[in-house]
């Protein structure tokens, strides 16, 4: 049986990753700063699926929760096939309004975590010839506007180009960029919601149910939902200052989509 690791797995995208993987037959390493949440997910996943669930509890924003991760997943012996990079956060306010250590926070969540725990995975997926990796960014990736759609750029970027690198090893890679989600992380930002439209929603099961059918076809970008691929396609093609004119057409700040 193939086991699946999951950053922010208590909440949102992250427990509909764990809720669908639990339920396909993998066993599960659990990743989250709340350790009676965590027990909580587990003990809930394999009462219903049958399947072995780890939990570890680490601050990916610290040196020493990203440590733990990245020693969990070079653990040859109990080896993980699927990463999914999912640990994320954002800040209410513009440039400036923002106290920078809570920037430098998301740089390192969002960034460097990836970073060290995908280099930390793949080399032994691709000695043992499959394995899989979806760093979840965000449709703000392509949008520029604040620390968060910049770290979100930088995961794309950095997930299309090992992507390239690996292609043939059997170890497949996806960004998986998901407009507005129905989840915790508006709230726990502290970020209204009211003025975004019942139709721009998605559910965080629809998001993951893409991401795994998309992973399966060996696509390296899932944008879920047809007005989501609709605006990323039409941002890719906008030269850089008719970018934030179409993130103010659609749902006024992509900061706060994932």
């Amino acid at each position: 049986m193939t086991t699946a690791l999951i950053t922010g797995a208590t909440a949102g995208i992250g427990a509909a990753f764990a809720n669908r993987l639990a339920r396909d037959g993998r066993d599960l390493v659990l990743v989250a700063r709340d350790v009676e949440r965590l027990a909580a997910t587990a003990a809930e996943l394999t009462a219903r699926h049958g399947v072995r669930v780890e939990t570890l509890a680490a601050d990916l924003a610290t040196e020493t929760g990203i440590e733990a991760v990245e020693h969990r997943l070079r653990d040859s012996e109990q080896p993980v096939d699927l990463l999914i990079n999912n640990a994320g956060f954002g800040n209410r306010g513009a440039y400036l309004d923002v106290p920078v250590q809570d920037e430098i926070d998301m740089v390192k969540v969002h960034i460097e975590a990836v970073l060290r725990l995908t280099t930390a995975a793949v080399p032994g997926m691709r000695e043992r010839g499959f394995g899989a990796v979806v760093n979840v960014a965000s449709v703000a990736a392509f949008v520029p506007r604040g620390t968060y759609g910049a770290t979100k750029a930088w995961v794309v970027n950095f997930t299309l180009g090992i992507a390239r690198d690996l292609a043939g090893s059997g170890v497949r890679l996806q960004a998986l960029c998901p407009g507005f989600t129905r989840t915790e992380f508006h709230q726990r930002a502290g970020m209204g919601t009211s003025s975004i439209p019942s139709w721009g929603w998605l559910t965080a099961e629809r998001v993951v149910n893409d991401s795994l059918a998309d992973l399966a076809r060996n696509r390296p970008l899932c944008v879920p939902g047809k007005r989501y691929k609709a605006a990323v396609a039409a941002a890719r093609l906008l030269p850089a200052g008719g970018l934030g004119k179409l993130s103010n057409t659609a749902g006024r700040d992509y900061r706060k989509e994932r």
